[in-house]
């Protein structure tokens, strides 16, 4: 038989569907996302003791005293196990996957109900969905809509829907046809004939569905937790992962909980929605006589009236709990203002490590934080779709490569941390004899020929099948078992407590060489090849959303003997608590935080000046140049302890205030041309504190898409291709003169050009619109300007120097500055910033818009954390 390339098919058609309907995936993501979210704040948004009694009332209306009594108590045991938020996210999910069901399920089987070919359509339909194992409704769930609630939710609706049709269609296909012809005789509709006999009679069925299809929804929400989908299925998936016995009887008893609470409450339901379960439910209250008061049902109004009553309740602690939060928030660091920041991680140990020491430093940053735990495929799916902001464990160039090459063009490698690193088999000490990979050979049996493995994904372990023990000669006498990196763990802690003659895979660095006595196996032949290095990988793009946690990312490193003993402070704190073990190993190195994450505010960012309490009143006139270097000023003299004072005025105004001494110092004097009548003027009541920036220019600039345009020379004879126009700016303005009386004369362009006087903002304007139209447009533009931080442009270059030398914006002040504030007149003095960085400070004044340009100078201070320490350092 040829061989069928079906599974080349799917991936194809896979590939398709991600490139040309990503627009339906997005929306049905936001969809699905929005009503989690919008749940889940209900559920999980108030006290749990009070939500638990919202359950238990609910439980007292549906079934009586004691299933609301068992209720409270299993609610607050799920509380009791700091498990409450995750159970929330988990009913969350379910109750949206299933609502979504039963809105699909039961119309559909009423139709199956009702046609026959539409019957034998769907069945082998349902067959497969019901039969096809559930882990593979994940695979295209995380590939359409990357790691989280969305594909957990998608793999869940396919998964329920099944018995819902079912039990639906068998519903109504069960109620007595001779029912049915009676109805019909008397003259009743279709539609009636279903809404008011088939329906209320196949409702016990339909409900028995509606059950079916909650159950199922809860055991694949928490498999879901394997694609990120959060609640008890990522803890479920952590403890599996990690070999956590604790974690997952705890988790499992919260799932079972949940379980057997939904169970009864969808199985009760049908004696308040049923006519025959109504019936049957006031039999047994009727012949019962012994307890009579366990089988009390409130009235629908009185529980009604109970569940309101709870949720203002918990509704206004929510409220009062939330303003107490902003409230403590405020104390914090400003630098990250809220911001989520998604992180991801393999559940190796360096990989938990390292993510949760980023999580404390993150949120003592002011971030916040979203952790979750995937395999490698997953994960780094999750980051190339920006699910996921970053991970930290890409082990490169060869554990990870595979995933690597798929994903690196939507990833960027924020560089390594640590390394180099060693892959090795390993034995205990005790095993006499076997010090080196050689030794293996012929020793098979001594080990039982296995050799014992991790994840089967994991490219060390296709080193070792395909390398490794070709190259030793070991094949056919070890058989490589995999297993999961704490499978591994738990196999050599077991051998090694009786003693037993065990080889594992092993990397370094790995804590178990600290708790365990264990001998990296030589390796003469290189077999294993380099060292890797560990990486941190995240989206592209990431250092645009985060430009502050980019930098730190970039230059973090770690030591082995630091990596080592903060996985030694996790493992000592224990399962689930593994921020606490990071916060009690900061506080064994302390000050690291700062080094790792520096900020204004942080290392060398909050120590006060030797003036501090002093005020500085500066001046600008509305200049982007002026704008930018004011509010930097400000913030980091604020940082240092200083008051200020900012004022805006024009040139004449500015430079007398400067020379009475009502203002102490400006940041944007051009000179010797620019300025130079000011200067003349004020001079012997002014300080020059010295150029920040320099040399300025002016310029004719075009879109680098303008091909063929590159000089001033290259405008001759080109004057069709701008329609025969320079964008200008005001009139008045001393480079507009230099343009029409020397420059175009100069290049021969008078009378084929003409030079529009307009605006500066109206020429950005018209730049703008040309840019986004593909057009070609020449403009006037000087350096620094921001534009040439947003725009890709291209300056004209002067070969004839028609627009003169350049000019230096200096910092100007009043005569007596140095003597009242000699510690920034020395920071002054020493003021220096590149183009680069003058124009990513404007850009990001120009985002944050007019009236915010002191907190959008904070946000570029952030994403340039060393910039306090280096212009205003304190000793």
């Amino acid at each position: 038989m040829p061989r069928l390339s079906f599974g080349s098919w799917v991936e194809d058609a896979v590939d398709w569907l991600q490139s040309n309907l990503t627009w339906i995936f997005d929306f049905i993501k936001t969809v699905l996302g929005g009503m989690y979210d919008g749940v889940n704040a209900v559920l999980g948004g108030g006290e749990p003791l009070l939500m638990a009694g919202i359950f238990a009332v609910i439980a007292f209306w549906l079934r009586g005293v004691i299933p609301a009594v068992a209720t409270f108590v299993g609610f607050a045991l799920i509380d009791s196990l700091a498990l409450w938020d995750e159970a929330m996210a988990t009913l969350s999910l379910v109750v949206v996957a299933a609502v979504i069901t039963i809105v699909i399920a039961v119309p559909t089987g009423i139709w199956a109900a009702r046609n026959s070919r539409v019957s034998s359509a769907l069945r082998p339909v349902l067959d497969v969905m019901q039969t096809m194992p559930a882990f593979v409704y994940l695979i295209p769930g995380v590939m359409f809509f990357g790691v989280g609630v969305t594909p957990g939710v998608i793999a869940t609706i396919v998964f329920a829907m099944p018995p819902g049709v079912r039990m639906t269609e068998l519903g109504i296909r069960q109620v007595d046809s001779e029912l049915v012809e009676a109805a019909e005789a008397f003259g009743t509709s279709p539609k009636h004939t279903l809404t008011r006999v088939q329906l209320p009679l196949a409702l016990p069925t339909i409900m028995a569905g509606i059950n079916q299809v909650i159950m199922l929804a809860l055991s694949m929400v928490v498999i879901g937790g394997m694609a990120g989908a959060g609640g008890l299925g990522e803890k479920v998936y952590a403890a599996i992962t990690q070999l956590q016995v604790g974690l997952a009887a705890e988790s499992g008893i919260a799932v079972v909980i949940l379980a057997m609470y939904l169970d009864r409450m969808t199985g009760a339901l049908n004696e308040r929605v049923s006519p025959l379960g109504r019936r049957a439910a006031a039999k047994v209250a009727a012949g019962a006589r012994r307890l009579k008061f366990t089988h009390y049902k409130p009235g629908t109004a009185v529980a009604m009236t109970g569940v309101v009553v709870l949720a203002l309740v918990a509704g206004g602690l929510n409220i009062a709990g939330s303003s107490d939060a902003k409230g403590s928030q405020a104390d914090a660091s400003d630098v990250g203002q809220g911001q989520k920041i998604n992180m991801g991680y393999i559940p190796w140990d360096e990989g938990i490590a390292s993510t949760f020491l980023w999580k404390e430093i993150l949120e003592q940053r002011g971030y916040e934080t979203g952790i979750t735990q995937l395999d490698a495929g997953p994960l780094y799916s999750g980051v190339a779709r920006g699910d996921i902001d970053f991970q930290t464990d890409s082990w490169l160039p060869t554990t990870h490569k595979d995933y690597w090459d798929k994903y690196s063009d939507q990833l960027d490698d924020m560089g390594a941390w640590y390394g180099p690193t060693s892959l090795e088999l390993t034995v205990p000490s005790y095993v006499k004899g076997i010090d080196s990979l050689e030794d293996l050979k012929g020793q098979g049996k001594k080990f039982d020929g296995k050799i014992i493995g991790i994840e089967s994904s994991a490219g060390m372990m296709g080193t070792l099948n395909k390398k490794v023990l070709k190259e030793y000669g070991l094949e056919g006498e070890y058989k490589v078992v995999s297993s999961s990196t704490s499978s591994m763990l738990a196999e050599l802690n077991a051998s090694i407590k009786k003693k037993e003659p065990v080889v594992v895979t092993l990397w370094s660095p790995h804590w178990a060489y600290g708790k365990h006595d264990l001998k990296k196996l030589k390796d003469p032949k290189g077999a294993w090849g380099k060292g890797e290095e560990v990486h941190t990988v995240a989206h592209k793009g990431f250092a645009k959303k985060a430009p502050a946690v980019a930098k730190w990312l970039k230059d973090f490193k770690l030591s082995e003997e630091q990596l080592t003993s903060l996985e030694n402070e996790i493992q000592n704190a224990g399962q689930g608590k593994e921020q606490d073990g990071v916060r009690a190993w900061l506080k064994k190195n302390d000050g690291l935080v700062d080094k790792l994450a520096p900020v204004p505010g942080g290392a060398g960012g909050s120590q006060q000046g030797k003036d501090a309490g002093k005020t500085v009143n500066m001046g600008y006139f509305p200049w982007d140049e002026a704008i930018a270097s004011t509010y930097l000023w400000q913030n980091m003299l604020e940082d240092r302890g200083y008051r200020t004072t900012v004022k805006q005025l024009d040139p004449g105004p500015l430079y007398t205030g400067l020379a009475q001494g009502q203002l102490d110092v400006q940041f944007d004097s051009w000179l010797p041309t620019t300025h130079k009548d000011y200067w003349d003027r004020y001079k012997d009541n002014l300080t020059d504190l010295g150029s920040w920036y320099g040399p300025t220019s002016l310029e004719l600039s075009v879109p680098s898409y303008v091909k063929g345009i590159d000089s001033l020379e290259d405008l001759k004879g080109q004057g069709k291709k701008f329609k025969g126009k320079i964008i200008g700016i005001e009139s008045s303005a001393g480079m507009m003169g230099t343009l029409n009386k020397k420059v175009l004369k100069e290049y021969g362009l008078e009378g084929e050009y003409k030079v529009v006087s307009s605006s500066t903002s109206s020429m950005l304007a018209e730049l703008n619109r040309s840019i986004k139209k593909k057009e070609p447009v020449v403009v006037t533009l000087w350096s620094p300007h921001w534009a040439y931080g947003k725009h890709d442009l291209k300056k004209l270059e002067d070969p004839k120097g028609a627009w003169g030398e350049g000019e230096q914006i200096h910092t100007v002040a009043k005569k007596d500055f140095a003597k009242d504030f000699p510690e920034l007149t020395g920071w002054l003095k020493d003021f220096k910033l590149s183009e680069a960085q003058l124009a990513s400070l404007e850009v990001e004044l120009q985002k944050g818009g007019a009236g915010k340009e002191k907190e959008s100078a904070r946000r570029w201070m952030n994403a340039n954390p060393d910039v306090v320490a280096k212009l205003a350092p304190v000793s």
